[in-house]
């Protein structure tokens, strides 16, 4: 089966446990302020390639994998956007004994959802923002599928960690934060938090692709305004 991806990346050790040969899917839904690969949005860019080409890819890597705990992710772009693809790739992880992950920002219905986990060791769901209005401000879509998929996950004990990317300004106000940590105490089962600073290294994608920078001018976090969200979101978890 062929699929359509952005890129991969070999030897990760950010997007799951271990060392991790993590694929980049072409294409998303949502239109996040904040993207730093805006390049994967469409699905009529990317490359395509067949599961099987993968598979003989990610066995090169086997053994960092295995001698780290690592494994494969599937990132995006939205990784559950292709659907089938990422089952197929999926289950053939599973069938190479193979730890999986997928890094999703959780834009799905359960029913397909259920699909994909079916061979989904770890989710790595992206609350974009607690707030539906100010999320759907931020992405253009609301938080409700999310929300819901988070729930889902806590409720049937399908290991999951959040991520949530803190950009000065549009997600760091203070109310904002102890009302996602409120959400998070809902579903106590996530077994990682992760506040990921904001940064401007796909600046320069958004001029190549001729499209205006909506946070033009916004700076990375400083520490201070990290461990602040850190300490509310994390701390005593």
């Amino acid at each position: 089966m062929k699929g359509k991806i952005h890129s991969v990346e070999t030897c990760g050790t950010v997007d799951g446990p271990g060392i991790r040969f993590v694929v980049f899917m072409q294409g998303c839904p949502l239109r996040c302020q904040y993207c730093h690969n805006p390049d994967t949005w469409h699905l009529k860019d990317g490359k395509e390639i067949d599961v099987e080409e993968l598979i003989i890819r990610i066995k090169k890597v086997r053994p960092y994998m295995k001698f780290s705990g690592g494994g494969v992710t599937i990132s995006g772009g939205e990784a559950t956007m292709q659907k089938k693809f990422v089952i197929e790739l999926l289950k053939r992880c599973k069938e190479e004994g193979i730890h999986t992950a997928i890094d999703t920002s959780g834009f799905i219905s359960l029913d397909d959802a259920k699909e994909i986990l079916t061979y989904t060791d770890l989710v790595l769901l992206d609350i974009k923002h607690i707030s539906a209005q100010k999320h759907k401000q931020l992405t253009g879509v609301t938080n409700e599928l999310t929300l819901q998929l988070a729930k889902y996950l806590h409720h049937h004990k399908i290991p999951f960690w959040i991520r949530y990317v803190l950009v000065p300004g549009l997600t760091d106000d203070i109310e904002d934060l102890y009302a996602l940590r409120a959400f998070i105490n809902t579903i106590p089962s996530v077994e990682k938090i992760e506040v990921l600073p904001y940064h401007t290294m796909g600046k320069y994608k958004w001029l190549e692709l001729g499209l205006e920078e909506p946070l033009k001018g916004v700076k990375p976090p400083t520490d201070k305004q990290i461990k602040l969200a850190e300490d509310i979101l994390i701390a005593d978890h």
